[in-house]
């Protein structure tokens, strides 16, 4: 049996929340769904934010949930999702489709992701279209002699379990960040793999699209409000070091 690609917009695809629950995850069917818009859309307005869908899929059985960082993993993706044969949902934000790294990626395996920046101060744990500016103010950070880690979830489910404590040994301080909702998204699902792992010690902060309805307006805009760029990402992790650094 062959993988069935099914693209929709992530705003759109919460109205086929039954079929995707009982007609594809449960029958473990090899379907991949190709979720256009995710996070921030702009000027479409409040209805076509695609600030949901980490929330409302990955409690879904059975189901893969990836998010490329740039158009070379994208591409990879599509290819590794119809080779898994089982339910995958791949979500990419809106806009034109850039190579933004220029070194040589690590491959593709099921659940693991991609340290890009090792350090021992911070991690910064990103997923998607937020992990080229958490690059950029991981970079920002180590000017100023803050030890950054970088990494590239790819995978919102399953998680990196391997790469979480790796971070909860050695570096304690650590910013998720996605360009979806924070109630029951990327940060959550991280805090309750920690939390089943006894991992209790970290310094955590979540970023992401707060529990309201995002206003219309140009996403550049709507992400400097949301702290959903490089200056916002730079600003919450400093906020986060220097904390940490008044309680010792």
């Amino acid at each position: 049996m062959g993988s069935y690609l099914w693209w929709q917009y992530t705003p759109f695809l919460q109205r086929s929340y039954d079929e995707i629950l009982h007609d594809v995850c449960l029958q473990n069917l090899p379907v991949v769904f190709a979720i256009d818009r995710a996070g921030i859309v702009g000027d479409d307005g409040p209805t076509h934010h695609g600030a949901f869908d980490i929330s409302y899929l990955r409690h879904i059985p059975n189901l893969v949930i990836m998010a490329p960082k740039d158009k070379g993993e994208f591409t990879e993706m599509l290819g590794f999702a119809i080779s898994l044969k089982r339910p995958v949902a791949i979500r990419y934000p809106r806009g034109s489709c850039t190579e933004q790294f220029d070194h040589t990626q690590q491959p593709l395996r099921l659940g693991e992701g991609e340290i890009l920046m090792d350090g021992n101060d911070l991690a910064l744990f990103a997923i998607g279209s937020m992990v080229y500016p958490a690059y950029k103010a991981a970079q920002r950070l180590r000017a100023e002699g803050v030890s950054t880690m970088v990494v590239n979830a790819r995978f919102a489910k399953p998680l990196d379990n391997d790469i979480l404590l790796r971070i909860s040994d050695s570096v304690k301080n650590l910013v998720t960040i996605e360009e979806n909702s924070v109630a029951g998204g990327f940060g959550s699902s991280v805090l309750e793999t920690l939390s089943s792992m006894g991992v209790h010690d970290m310094n955590v902060r979540i970023m992401g699209i707060p529990d309201i309805f995002v206003e219309q307006g140009p996403q550049s805009v709507l992400k400097r409000l949301l702290g959903l760029d490089e200056d916002g990402i730079f600003v919450t992790a400093s906020s986060l070091i220097k904390h940490t650094k008044s309680r010792h």
